[in-house]
């Protein structure tokens, strides 16, 4: 059963990858022509937003390089392998999406109070393209397992570029029309609102798993009172619950059973418990027999030489 499901895991994960390559080639292509566009027209707005593409491509491949290492099998000092190289991943990812925002927060500050020139019409051409792309990149990766953490690192990267391209575009629409140039920082104010909250976001539940709380969808209190609920179990104490990686759920505890009851056909009955109602398939339970009845205490033996 598990050597089926380790195949399932490699499977998925060789569909993700695929994704994040081919996310990865329309972005790269898209950022390749906005410095071209963008130095012919000598806009300075076409080539930071040609640096901002720049990050979104440095997260996927930051991601591809972190599931690249999350296959490789355990040895030496890695007994759980790398796996947890992608939630590294993803709060690197994470902590790039907070910093960006607040940057972008600064300078959309800057621009309201001294607008500058915002050429609307090309502006709003490449804005356009751009949600076009990105737009594309979303529905690749959208069909990749998002319960990764690593995926979805990349995914709100990618996604938070095209609400971007859509405010842009909505700003320069406007200031080709109306002539008012601070939509340009009010659209970036919003953006960055977006990627300070989806980078929050990433920071936290890769923290939890670093900090190897129970995984969300895992009650811990629930679980043990569903193994001390079996029939010869006395009691549940060292109950630990935690992640190694998305996805990747693992118990361990300590179970006292009646005196005479078989401990291993008892642990084999609570671990494919904790499989079938709760999902863990990576259990550690320590099962050992209540002592009943009154200790026997051995009479010390006397030495030759007497008491004292």
């Amino acid at each position: 059963m598990a050597h089926e499901q380790h195949h399932g895991h490699v499977h998925v994960h060789t569909d993700d990858t695929r994704r994040l390559v081919a996310a990865l080639a329309l972005i790269l292509a898209f950022m390749a022509l906005e410095v071209v566009v963008g130095l012919l027209a000598s806009s300075l707005a076409l080539l930071s937003d040609a640096a901002h593409m720049l990050t979104d491509a440095a997260a996927i491949a930051l991601a591809l390089f972190a599931a690249g290492l999350a296959r490789r099998p355990p040895g030496g000092d890695y007994t759980f392998g790398f796996r947890r190289a992608e939630i590294l991943s993803a709060q690197l990812n994470g902590a790039t999406l907070v910093a960006l925002g607040l940057v972008i927060v600064i300078e959309a500050v800057r621009r309201l109070a001294d607008p500058p020139d915002v050429e609307g019409l090309a502006v709003l051409l490449v804005a356009v393209a751009g949600i076009a792309v990105n737009l594309a990149a979303s529905m690749i990766l959208s069909g990749a397992n998002r319960r990764s953490l690593n995926v979805e690192g990349a995914f709100q990267h990618v996604l938070n570029d095209l609400f971007a391209f859509i405010a842009t575009a909505v700003a320069g629409a406007i200031v080709l029309i109306t002539g008012f140039a601070r939509a340009d920082g009010i659209a970036a104010l919003l953006v960055a609102a977006l990627m300070l909250w989806s980078g929050y976001r990433l920071l936290r539940d890769s923290a939890r798993v670093l900090l190897e709380a129970a995984p969300r969808d895992l009650d811990p209190h629930e679980i043990g009172h569903a193994l001390a609920a079996e029939h010869h179990v006395v009691e549940v104490h060292d109950l630990h619950v935690w992640e190694v990686t998305s996805g990747f759920p693992a118990l361990s505890a300590h179970v006292t059973v009646r005196a005479g009851c078989d401990t291993q056909a008892h642990r084999r009955q609570l671990a494919d418990l904790l499989r079938e109602r709760f999902g863990v398939t990576h259990s550690t339970l320590q099962v050992e027999t209540l002592h009943e009845g009154p200790l026997s205490i051995e009479p010390l033996q006397q030495s030759s030489g007497g008491s004292r």
